[in-house]
Order: structure tokens, then sequence, then C-alpha cells
């Protein structure tokens, strides 16, 4: 899993040459028992397999469906060995790199501008900040909070007149809310490497770089200790709240946690919306009214393209997980938190082309507009 909008960092080195996945391939698996499991856990022991879906090794369980990349170089070796141990498998994607380029497919119509239809970059995203205050400054507000590993500013934008009937729906991502949005998280990923999913921190003792960021809050934080490699794409960092990112969202909300009634994030992908927990298989105190909204909330979301959403616990609906956002803002008092995982599930994955970005948006807003009236609704 990777957040929509990871958050904010940009690439400050623009020498760097972006990384390239030419002949990389996209692989998906449906293991039918716990021999084959075996047999991919022990091909990504000898092959580097980047699992899109779940989004560790550890996670990969009997009857599951799995999503991984691998390189141009290893694909024939992993592709005969699923062929001479009789497992099925689909290619989702020919050429990553293909897929990197053609997911640019929308036309600009005023390069240089932030476009809604385009992955705006962070310069375009500050400016959109920049706009919409002066545009409607009796209505936004932007507020820096912290800044990132590589010290670029991280904003809040607070949405919304005086009105005492207000209370703040916190999202970690750009769809106008309620009242507080953070628009925007990670750059990096987009101009420099397009698989990249953590943060810029440098770890000590390690060469590698970065800390998965949903992985770092302080909740169940060491409970998965396959977490605790610097060089893994999930590792949770050195301490809970030890990323300067992290620390940020975490100080904010705490310090606005009187008025805080929701919290829903965005990632991607997999069409669907989950609630606590992700760490335990046990149900949060208000379970079946969390999964009463979700399920309205999904079949609001289906109307406009009929996208079908699943929705539940995160730990059984898609996969245990520890250190979450979603998780540690329940914990902390908010009881309704939400998490999107967004389109699609069939055959883009983390490379949603531009083109469905619309659509995507058009879908979404009713649903998040709906859980906000329910929240109103059902709190004081």
């Amino acid at each position: 899993m990777r957040f929509l909008l990871p958050v904010g960092l940009i690439a400050t080195t623009l020498a760097i040459a972006p990384v390239r996945f030419d002949g990389d391939k996209v692989l998906r698996v449906k293991l039918q028992d716990e021999k084959q499991t075996k047999i991919i856990k022990d091909l990504a022991k000898t092959s580097q397999l980047d699992f899109w879906y779940p989004d560790a090794t550890h996670h990969v369980a009997a009857n599951m469906t799995v999503d991984f990349q691998i390189s141009a170089k290893e694909s024939q070796f992993v592709q005969s060995a699923l062929d001479q141990n009789q497992m099925h498998y689909e290619i989702l994607i020919h050429d990553v790199q293909e897929e990197v380029e053609k997911q640019f497919d929308v036309k600009e119509d005023n390069p240089g501008r932030h476009s809604y239809a385009k992955y705006n970059n962070w310069s375009k995203i500050v400016a959109w900040t920049e706009k919409m205050v002066h545009k409607h400054p009796q209505m936004v507000s932007r507020i820096k909070i912290g800044t990132t590993a590589e010290d670029n500013p991280l904003y809040i934008l607070k949405i919304g007149g005086k009105n005492k009937r207000r209370k703040a729906i916190f999202m970690d991502c750009g769809i106008h809310a309620r009242e507080w949005i953070s628009p925007a998280f990670c750059q990096w990923f987009v101009y420099q490497n397009r698989m990249w999913r953590k943060n810029r921190s440098r770890n000590e003792n390690s060469k590698c770089i970065g800390t998965d960021l949903n992985r770092n809050f302080n909740v169940s934080w060491n409970s998965f200790p396959n977490t605790n490699d610097p060089c893994q794409e999930i590792y949770r960092g050195p301490a809970p709240e030890s990323e300067k990112e992290t620390k940020a969202v975490s100080d904010f909300i705490r310090s606005h946690l009187k008025s805080i009634k929701a919290y829903i994030t965005f990632h991607s992908y997999s069409q669907m919306l989950l609630f606590p927990y992700g760490y335990t298989s046990e149900l949060p105190p208000n379970h079946k009214n969390l999964a009463k909204a979700a399920k309205i909330t999904t079949n609001v979301l289906s109307t406009p393209y009929e996208t079908h959403y699943t929705y539940g616990p995160r730990a059984s609906t898609i996969y245990p997980t520890s250190g979450s956002s979603l998780d540690w803002a329940y914990n902390l008092g908010i009881k309704h938190t939400f998490a999107f995982e967004l389109r699609d599930k069939e055959r883009f994955g983390f490379l949603l082309p531009e083109s469905q970005i619309k659509s995507t948006c058009k879908e979404t807003m009713p649903a998040v507009k709906f859980i906000v009236k329910y929240i109103l609704k059902h709190t004081s």
C-alpha cells in the first residue's frame, strides 16, 4: 500500500537521474495453498520481488492474490519457476517504464499551472494553496505545521468560515473537506523514483534511505519485527514519531483534538474503505457504527461509474499493519477514522493514468461528503 500523496517531500537535487524500470513486469499470482505460498516466499529471498499487494513478504498467505514487480533481469527466472510449479499467473504490466510514461496522458492546457486533472509537482501545489488563500481569504487560511526530512515546508489548509456548529474533519490529502486538509505529502516518487514509498530521512548506520511514514505512528509500533530493517520498504523508523513529517502531523492533531471529529486518509490502490484496527483482529467498540457508515459510503461511491469498493476492518480486509495513522488517530480519541484505498484493482495498480483522476474524484467526493454528514449527524 502506498500513500496517494505521502507527507511533503520534493527532490532537492535535480541533477539526480530519475530511476527507470525498463522491461520490469508486474505479475499477479493467485496462491492456491501453502505450498505455493512457500514458493513465492522462497522466490522473494532469491529474487528482488517488489510486492505491490500485499506490501511485504510476511503478509503473503494461502488463498491470497499477490501482485509484485520483478526486474527485466530476473523476470524470466521467476516466470519459469512459476511455470515449473504449475502456478497460474497473469502479467498485469509488461513494461513498467512504459506505463510510468503513459501515466501522464492528459495534455496540459496551461503548463506551469496547477491542474485538477494532472499529477502536480510541489511548486504547483504550493502555488495553488497560495491562490486559494488569496482568492478566498474569508474561507481559507494556510498554516505551516513543520518541515520534511529535507526541510521543505508542511502546510495545512483551514477551510470554512465562522460557524458555531462547525466540527473539524482532518484529511491527509488534497480533497476539499469541512475544515483541515493537508494538500500534499511527497513529490520524490513522481519525478525521481515512481515506486518510492518512504520519506527521505537518512538512517544511522545504514546506506538505505527513508522511513515508511505510515508505520511510524505511535500505535503498536514494534509489533511486527519485519518492519525493523531500514532497507525494507515498510521500515518503521528508529522510534515512534521519529520522522519530522509524522511528528508534525501528530503534534497538530493532538493540539486540535477537541475539535476534530474524524480522520480520513487516502492511499492507493485496491478500492477499499477501511477502518480500525490494523494491528489486531479485535474490533473497535463502535465497530457496528463504522461498518454501517462504510457500507453506505461504498454504495454512494459506486453510483457514478459502478466502481466496486469493499469495506471492513483493516487487518482482516487488506492485511495487518502496525504504526498506521488510522489506528493512532482512533486510539487518540477520534472515533470516526477511515482509510480510502483508491483506484484501481485490475490493470494499473500504483500507475493510475491521469485520465482517471477526474472520475476518481467525482466518485470519491460524494462518498467523503456522506461520511462528513453522517458524522455530524451522529456526534454531539
